[in-house]
């Protein structure tokens, strides 16, 4: 059960896209390259062992933003995607941002890379051939940067289809749903509390890591209560936080963030059936299960707001549609009922970086008084009537002193 949420909002923005590293550009400006292959059928969990020497080999039909976001942050020089990296659904801005960011994106839709290669051997790619020494292993073809976007814009002018779809799955899973919406889950009883508190909630999404360090005042001042979402939990470690809560299924969290010290709350299907609780049994890790529908991060906020925090703000949220349809989900009704459910206690991160002005702390403090005396007495020592004035007014002391 992935977690995500969203908003409705134009399909006609650009993505953002972070550059990769020169040196990077420079090595797949003529299509050859050359690295350990690094297979991964799941990239999320690719992306935790790849650095600039490896070759992403990956399973993934539509990629979306979120996880080119971590391939490009991860340095790798190209990717080899077996499944179609645009299958039409919808407009899907992954394939382009890799170009962007001067990554090789090569696809290889159907070619049995996994049954050829192990993890970590030497492979070579040459205008999307892919070689083992002298072995050529696949003919795949390299996507360009123009190609993707033209082929981006046409997705984007055939958005009223995948609206149309999306519509329908909502409707059908909204009627499923409805506990969402009327507060019949039965959260655990905790220890962190969230009474009149406000909430942080991380989950992987776009832009999370950028939200989380804009917010560094924020935090600093409010001291929100910290929930990690399944993947959240490490970039909130990352950011040199320690999360208060760990909520999900479990299956993107390090054993790092689920051994921090934070509350763990699994989030169970509605049946009970809870494959992330055996994870942390076998770890010897105490945790609460709640069953319910929807994705972990509903769940999460839905669990700040039942235990009565005063304002919950999302980190790596989904707010327009383009990030919306990026979820494999076929319906997201759960993110509608959740923001019916919660209202005006919701705010966004990007909302809060931008509205919130942090106080001076202490330290602040203390640097100016040290500068404005440092300033004090460089100007004393320079100025002999100001010196002069100080003698005397440090005699009449040392006289009523009796000094």
């Amino acid at each position: 059960m992935p977690g995500g949420m969203a908003a409705s909002a134009s399909t006609r923005s650009k993505p953002r896209i972070r550059r990769g590293r020169s040196a990077d550009r420079r090595r797949v400006g003529d299509g050859r390259v050359s690295g350990s292959a690094r297979l991964g059928s799941r990239t999320k969990h690719l992306v935790k062992r790849l650095g600039p020497a490896d070759i992403a080999v990956i399973d993934h039909a539509d990629l979306d933003r979120i996880a080119a976001e971590e391939l490009i942050a991860s340095g790798v020089p190209a990717v080899i995607n077996v499944a179609p990296y645009s299958t039409g659904r919808y407009p899907n801005a992954g394939p382009l941002m890799l170009a962007e960011a001067g990554i090789l994106v090569v696809d290889a839709s159907g070619a049995p890379l996994f049954d050829q290669l192990s993890d970590g051997e030497p492979i070579e790619l040459d205008s999307g051939v892919v070689r083992r020494g002298d072995e050529l292993l696949v003919k795949g073809a390299v996507l360009t940067e123009t190609e993707l976007s033209a082929q981006l814009d046409k997705q984007r002018e055939q958005i009223d289809e995948a609206l149309a779809a999306f519509a329908e799955n909502t409707a059908e899973h909204a009627r499923r749903e409805g506990e969402l919406l009327t507060g019949a889950i039965d959260f655990p009883t905790l220890r962190t509390g969230f009474r009149d508190r406000h909430a942080l909630i991380v989950a992987r999404g776009p832009a999370h890591r950028s939200d989380l360090r804009a917010l560094n005042a924020y935090i600093r001042d409010v001291r929100p209560v910290l929930v990690g979402v399944d993947g959240g939990a490490d970039a909130l470690l990352e950011a040199g936080l320690k999360p208060d809560v760990v909520l999900g299924d479990m299956d993107s969290a390090s054993d790092a963030s689920l051994r921090c010290g934070a509350e763990l709350v699994v989030h169970a299907y509605p049946d009970g059936t809870a494959p992330g609780a055996e994870r942390l049994e076998r770890m010897g890790l105490e945790h609460s299960p709640v069953p319910s529908p929807g994705t972990s991060q509903d769940v999460a906020m839905l669990l700040a707001f039942e235990k009565g925090a005063a304002l919950i703000v999302s980190v790596g949220a989904h707010f327009n549609l383009e990030d919306f349809l990026d979820r494999s989900r076929a319906g997201m009704s759960s993110t509608f009922l959740t923001r019916l459910r919660i209202g005006e206690v919701l705010v966004d991160a990007k909302g809060v970086s931008r509205l919130y002005r942090p106080e001076a702390g202490r330290l602040q403090f203390a640097m100016f008084f040290a500068a404005f005396a440092v300033l004090l007495a460089i100007v004393v020592v320079t100025s002999p009537a100001l010196d002069n004035l100080l003698e005397l007014l440090w005699l009449k002391v040392r006289v009523l002193l009796g000094i």
